[in-house]
């Protein structure tokens, strides 16, 4: 993955130090190619197919940034991607995909459930699912950050990282536990979407009724199986933060920062920001996992805020 994936900055500010009480770097992955953490698995599971996997093609399911993802990889490897997105997709994260030269495939959310029709296209095509993030490959690539916070931070003591399906919590857990032992790892979910902090209380994957929170990258349901076995082991604690607390993170970026935070994105430094997670003068890294946001949504969030 070397000179294909970007070794993605770290950045700080001294308000941000001063209000935490420590020293906190911040893993800025909207400058990721795709615009988030998401190409990070996405190639590392395209690279690994076989010649008769590349010739069949691959089938993908999103709401926006693994589908991106997905398309951008496939694009580079001259792989054929179908990527399934629900019909009421954010348009900017949908134009993307599309720019890649993915095939899209849209379904309605009402009445279709997404990964029924990837498997269905799958099926019907030989093509080689790409799944989110339960899958092995996938969370080995995300995990290519964690080992760049290593060794671009140093000693940390504390590393803050948002969880949905939760393939960049394990991955980012599994290198961060390996190269410094001596790290918490705490992952953030949206209070509306606590799927992985319920699960890990309850000592079993939980499916939640429903889901509700600005953050679309964090609205799965239900931990990934694979996921959830790596997670329960490596994270040292879940906590969740509400929207407006998102917002407000989104709105530090940009002020203080300069930077375009999609909501998922900013759900970890919500927590800093909050007290959710006190650093309590530990070295601390925060991953802003992506910056996949259509303009209009952004100013209409920040506003509302």
């Amino acid at each position: 993955m070397s000179g294909v994936v970007h070794r993605t900055p770290l950045l700080t500010s001294t308000t941000l130090d001063a209000r935490c009480g420590a020293r906190v770097c911040l893993k800025a992955e909207p400058f990721q190619r795709g615009g988030s953490f998401k190409f990070r698995g996405a190639y590392n599971r395209l690279s690994l197919l076989d010649a008769g996997e590349r010739a069949r093609g691959v089938v993908a399911y999103s709401s926006g940034n693994h589908g991106g993802a997905v398309a951008l990889a496939a694009s580079l490897l001259g792989i054929h991607a179908v990527v399934v997105v629900p019909a009421t997709g954010s348009p900017a994260k949908l134009a993307a995909i599309e720019g890649y030269g993915a095939e899209i495939r849209r379904y309605d959310p009402a009445t279709e459930r997404r990964e029924e029709v990837a498997v269905e296209l799958a099926q019907e095509r030989s093509l080689t699912m790409i799944r989110p993030f339960d899958d092995y490959d996938i969370m080995a690539g995300q995990g290519t950050l964690g080992v760049e916070l290593a060794e671009q931070a140093g000693d940390l003591g504390l590393v803050l990282v948002p969880i949905g399906g939760g393939g960049l919590a394990a991955g980012v857990s599994t290198a961060v536990k390996a190269l410094l032992p001596g790290a918490a790892v705490i992952g953030v979910e949206p209070a509306g979407a606590d799927d992985t902090r319920r699960s890990l209380r309850a000592g079993r994957r939980v499916a939640l009724d429903t889901v509700d929170t600005i953050a679309d990258g964090l609205r799965a349901s239900q931990p990934g199986e694979r996921t959830f076995e790596v997670n329960r082991r490596l994270l040292d604690d879940v906590v969740t933060v509400d929207d407006a607390a998102i917002v407000e993170a989104m709105r530090f970026c940009f002020t203080r920062l300069k930077v375009v935070v999609e909501p998922s994105g900013a759900v970890p430094l919500a927590a800093l920001l909050t007290g959710a997670v006190r650093a309590d003068g530990r070295p601390t890294a925060v991953v802003l996992s992506g910056g996949n946001v259509d303009p209009a949504d952004f100013a209409a969030l920040l506003a509302r805020g």
